[in-house]
């Protein structure tokens, strides 16, 4: 009874002592996440806002209109912008999906002279920052007469590293005794590689075609450079253009990044449980 009695007491004590310790954690994060979200919150407040209330900083509008996004959304120039964001990050993302995987499963599950030296070059481009590549891709731009165009702004995303790199380490988890009982039953690489391998990845497909959309969902640097005329900026480049007009409307401005970023809460709100599997998969593969 007196062992009892005294591990019953060590256990209330140690609760007692983790109780406080949980208490500051989520206590911070809790402060941490406001202030995260805080700007966010008065990007749509200010979307809200006539153009005497702008510089009102109160997250609820006095009088809250939606006139700012009727007259954003009437205006044919954004939805144009819109519309060339949503095709570019699909286009890329369906392309980053589709060649990463193929060449991460070629190099996982194929035996050949230089593999890893191919591995390895391609890893390396993850160490050049991105400044030091938007000269050269210019020029090969500017050569193939790909300046302003949908494909000038797409090729420098269409396959990456990181994909690659992300692909290889999950495709070398799924077991060769299914790729080569496909093999017997007569099937090509292509259809094992698609029917078999792809399904047993798709957290690491999901998580890649997520972090690929966003990306250029909110690709801005790259856009700006290679685009000239209007109808081709993307939503980010659009919208900076608004600052340079002679009357900054900033009402309008945050109306326009308040759309702009609506898609990017509903993917991450639909989709947060496979972006959290794949981040958690691929420290483990990694």
């Amino acid at each position: 009874m007196t062992a009892m009695s005294t591990s019953s007491t060590e256990l209330a004590a140690n609760r007692r002592d983790i109780r406080p310790g949980r208490i500051i954690i989520w206590t911070l994060l809790l402060i941490g996440g406001l202030i995260m979200i805080t700007p966010l919150l008065f990007m749509f407040s200010t979307s809200l806002k006539t153009s005497g209330q702008v510089y009102d900083l109160r997250l609820i509008p006095a009088a809250p209109t939606f006139d700012n996004y009727i007259k954003v959304l009437g205006d044919g120039r954004f939805m144009r912008w819109f519309l060339n964001s949503t095709f570019i990050a699909l286009t890329v993302t369906l392309s980053n999906v589709f060649f990463d995987s193929l060449v991460g499963y070629t190099l996982a599950k194929f035996e050949f002279r230089g593999r890893y030296f191919i591995f390895l070059a391609i890893l390396s481009t993850l160490m050049i920052p991105t400044e030091m590549l938007v000269i050269p891709w210019y020029l090969m731009s500017s050569q193939l007469g790909w300046i302003d165009s949908y494909w000038g702004i797409m090729f420098p995303g269409m396959m990456t590293a990181f994909g690659t790199f992300l692909m290889k380490q999950f495709f070398e988890g799924v077991p060769n005794d299914f790729l080569e009982a496909a093999r017997v039953d007569g099937l090509n690489e292509f259809t094992i590689w698609w029917k078999i391998a792809m399904p047993m990845v798709v957290p690491a497909i999901s998580a890649l075609a997520i972090f690929t959309f966003l990306g250029n969902w909110t690709a801005f640097f790259w856009p700006l450079i290679v685009t000239t005329s209007k109808e081709l900026y993307t939503l980010p480049v659009g919208i900076s253009s608004f600052s340079a007009e002679s009357s900054i409307q900033w009402e309008l401005i945050m109306t326009g990044a308040a759309i702009g970023t609506i898609p990017t809460l509903i993917v991450f709100l639909a989709l947060q449980r496979f972006i959290v599997r794949g981040v958690m998969l691929a420290g483990l593969k990694g």
